[in-house]
């Protein structure tokens, strides 16, 4: 398992360095597709959402022998909320998710190169002294 953190340690790191001469919208970019990535939280609550439903279904409509796999799987959710691990976590890992930290990691790691920590929504509201700063920081 620490093999599949290093990788994932040292993808975000290349992603990073990739960033170092982007302009800020490049970074905002990708900033933005950070808000949209799903982390190992959200994957295997999704996962098992998906698995419970369908044994479920399965059982009340195929064959009773099918309710062991709700049961598994909310068996394995209780076990990831007690301690912080289960089964299907290192298989999730070894896809590539990361967890939201390491998501967050990245994210600041781009707003220290973008120059600031503006928010990156393009709806968001910025003050006219906080662009001019901004600008002055990017004419640098």
């Amino acid at each position: 398992m620490e093999e599949v953190n290093q990788r994932i340690q040292r993808e975000m790191e290349e992603r990073v360095a990739r960033y170092r001469d982007a302009s800020p919208e490049e970074i905002d970019h990708r900033l933005r597709e950070l808000d949209h990535e799903w982390d190992t939280e959200r994957t295997l609550e999704a996962n098992a959402a998906t698995l419970a439903f369908t044994g479920s279904a399965l059982a009340l409509t195929s064959d009773r022998r099918w309710a062991w796999l709700p049961l598994v799987v909310t068996g394995f959710l209780f076990q990831h909320a007690l301690q912080g691990w289960c089964p299907p976590l290192p298989i999730i890992r070894r896809l590539g998710f990361r967890t939201i930290h390491e998501i967050d990691r990245e994210r600041q790691a781009l707003r220290a190169l973008r120059g600031g920590f503006r928010r990156s929504a393009p709806s968001a509201p910025r003050s006219d002294v906080a662009e001019e700063r901004f600008a002055g920081a990017a004419a640098r």
